[in-house]
């Protein structure tokens, strides 16, 4: 598929706000021109979306969140949410492709400060490299705070793991893997590190192929990874703090701005249905007051995903990074309070636009279908299981004082 995008007008200098504003602009223009029209041939086929993964490097956005020192934007992740939000308002799988990327983008840039980890953010700049991440691991019941792997010192000094990860998204369109692993042979499960892999350095033997039911183009089987690497691979910060302060804020902000694209493309598709339905009865239609009820839960969602996007660059912005607030039992609450009600409004969106639509919205064919954006939502509450979850801030609820008791 060979698809023009023309390029929208430079930002003028007169401030921040309104480059922001022409970058975002700039995204929702993929969006709309590459991956929209590439979204159906991606979901059908479980391929991968590299239309608009190579529109994204083009604009040099795959290092948008890697400092100005290095050569990248020094975005932050307010504005790399409203761009999951256009991406996945019209390719889920591309919009979730890019968050995950820039979620292992930010581990880096928070916690890899060696000579190694900022010569690898000058090539992720210079050669847009896609990361991906290897935390899921068989034999751990899901937890991604436990690894069996662990990195094995070899005579030579070099550095060895053999890990079974059970779900790695777009592993085989990644040059890079971020891999979490026991940090030695005697360490005890929680005592974990993170590894930068190059893939020439790693042997992957695909276990399975991805035949699922939604988000199918990011293209998740399981891999067993075999990495041989330099010692100097290894993220020198402890995995416990590079969770809490990054992955995890990270992780639950920006997928849930992808599936608050979702969401929002699946309400604009009802109210499309809604209104032509009124224009043909010359009357408002039944279906109306339902469009006002999802219309609402939306807004809600908007709101929830945009304020901890805003506040989670207010907090960074502080003089030890947010470290603290970020460490805490509260911020940790919240933020799974966050993924877990994004996580089922999208799902509850869906099925409400899809009774607004009936057999229109139900059909593929339909220009109102919600069919890829219902299956797409799905893959919400399994992302990092909502049971798991609920289990986990039950046991913080016990030292947790919230601010309004």
């Amino acid at each position: 598929m060979n698809l023009v995008v023309k390029p929208v007008a430079p930002a003028s200098p007169a401030g921040p706000e309104q480059a922001a504003s022409a970058r975002v602009e700039r995204v929702r223009q993929i969006a709309r021109e590459v991956a929209g029209p590439a979204a159906q041939a991606v979901d059908r086929d479980a391929r991968f979306p590299r239309e608009a993964i190579d529109a994204l490097k083009t604009e040099q956005l795959l290092s948008a969140h890697v400092p100005q020192r290095f050569g990248g934007l020094g975005l932050g992740i307010a504005e790399l949410g409203q761009m999951c939000e256009a991406l996945g308002q019209r390719c889920a799988s591309a919009a979730m492709v890019f968050a995950m990327h820039q979620v292992q983008v930010a581990c880096l840039v928070r916690h890899g400060s060696t000579p190694f980890f900022e010569g690898h953010l000058h090539e992720l700049v210079r050669d847009q490299r896609l990361i991906a991440s290897v935390t899921s691991e068989a034999g751990v019941g899901g937890s991604v705070r436990t690894s069996i792997c662990p990195v094995e010192t070899q005579p030579d000094g070099s550095c060895l793991v053999r890990k079974e990860g059970t779900v790695v998204s777009y592993g085989d369109a990644a040059d890079d893997l971020l891999i979490t692993v026991r940090r030695h042979v005697e360490s005890v499960a929680g005592d974990q590190a993170m590894v930068l892999a190059r893939k020439p350095q790693c042997e992957m033997q695909q276990a399975g192929t991805w035949d699922a039911m939604g988000m199918r183009g990011t293209c998740s089987p399981g891999y067993t990874i075999t990495a041989r690497f330099g010692p100097e691979q290894i993220v020198p910060a402890p995995f416990a703090d590079i969770n809490a302060q990054t992955m995890v804020p990270w992780a639950h902000i920006l997928w849930s701005s992808a599936w608050l694209g979702i969401a929002t493309d699946a309400v604009a598709r009802a109210r499309a249905f809604v209104r032509d339905t009124g224009r043909k009865m010359s009357a408002t239609p039944p279906t109306a007051a339902r469009l006002s009820d999802v219309s609402a839960q939306l807004q809600l969602m908007r709101v929830q995903v945009r304020e901890w996007a805003s506040r989670y660059d207010r907090m960074t912005a502080a003089p030890d990074g947010g470290a603290q607030e970020l460490s805490s039992v509260a911020c940790a609450v919240q933020l799974n309070h966050l993924k877990l009600a994004s996580s089922e409004l999208v799902a509850d969106i869906c099925a409400k636009a899809l009774r607004i639509t009936g057999t229109t919205g139900y059909r593929n064919d339909s220009p109102y279908s919600i069919a890829r954006h219902l299956r797409d939502a799905h893959s919400a509450a399994l992302m990092i299981g909502n049971e798991r979850i609920h289990a986990a801030n039950g046991a913080l609820q016990m030292v947790y004082r919230d601010e309004a008791l």
